[in-house]
């Protein structure tokens, strides 16, 4: 025997129905068990529980607030869904924009092969990693991309920066964004956003970290994120920049007209779609977040 991993020991698994039951003794109201078993052979039941932490007694822990159901929690879980799929959609558009945005100046003003150099950066042992990091993406990307074979074919691996910057991940755009001289980093800020280079650096942080989020379908919904973006001081009085909205007003202040007003649409539909179930607090959304969003873009 042994003590000390008896202490530990690691609670036996559940049937369906058996977790079914847990719910129910929780005071968790399902009206129909079946469709709920059928769900869970679909949604494992510690992700799906994860969604019933609001409706949690803050009394009685192991409870379920009066009148909360199972319906309920699912549609929070579907809310969270469709929200990290709509985020991913303007996530793109914005990855994309920045790609073009650091490969168009760094070509005009470093030339084609200027990202090599580690005298254009600001930290040149973070650039050499960095560039490590390139040539593993660039190595990966050998198999499936016919553009990174031409260059290696043709130029022997000397690939210019608007072509390799397609094999690039959001974080590594955010990293070499924030490693380039001050002076490029405010040309590319003020050119195509009109706002100061530090606020991109944090901007690009945090939403490459929500963008993982997404991609890896974790929670939004009531979650704190730990990397926080960083708002003007106006902005932060109506923002509470550890949930997800402020990564919002971000992400519709870095679309254009166009697109800004697709995303609020969008938005808009969702919440209407949700709002019986959805608490704003969870998600950080103040009762003026649309005026908020439109105010970001310009749109009114």
């Amino acid at each position: 025997m042994n003590p000390e991993k008896d202490q530990f020991k690691v609670k036996p698994p559940k049937t369906y129905k058996e977790q079914i039951e847990i719910f129910k003794n929780r005071n968790l109201q399902i009206e129909n068990p079946e469709e709920a078993e059928k769900v869970l052979q679909r949604i494992n039941y510690y992700r799906l529980s994860g969604y019933g932490l609001t409706l949690k007694d803050p009394i009685h822990e192991n409870q379920y607030i009066n009148g909360s159901s199972f319906k309920q929690m699912l549609s929070l879980y579907e809310f969270d869904r469709k929200l990290r799929s709509l985020l991913l959609q303007v996530l793109e558009v914005i990855e994309i924009a920045f790609r073009t945005h650091i490969s168009y100046e760094i070509a005009h003003k470093l030339g084609p092969l200027g990202y090599k150099e580690k005298e254009n950066f600001n930290d040149e042992k973070f650039h050499t990693e960095l560039m490590d990091e390139l040539n593993k993406m660039i190595k990966k990307s050998y198999r499936s991309e016919l553009f990174i074979q031409h260059h290696f074919k043709k130029y022997g691996g000397q690939i210019p920066i608007w072509a390799v910057i397609e094999v690039t991940s959001f974080g590594f755009l955010s990293k070499f964004y924030k490693n380039l001289k001050a002076d490029l980093k405010k040309h590319i800020a003020e050119t195509y956003y009109k706002i100061p280079y530090i606020y991109i650096e944090s901007w690009l942080y945090a939403l490459s970290h929500v963008r993982n989020i997404c991609a890896h379908f974790g929670r939004l919904y009531n979650k704190k994120l730990t990397l926080r973006p960083k708002l003007f001081k106006d902005v932060l009085k109506q923002i509470d920049n550890q949930y997800i909205f402020a990564d919002i007003y971000v992400i519709e202040r870095l679309l254009t007209k166009t697109e800004g007003l697709r995303f609020i649409t969008d938005l808009g539909a969702l919440i209407d779609e949700y709002e019986e179930y959805i608490q704003f607090q969870h998600i950080g959304f103040p009762e003026n977040w649309k005026e908020l969003l439109e105010t970001a873009n310009n749109i009114k």
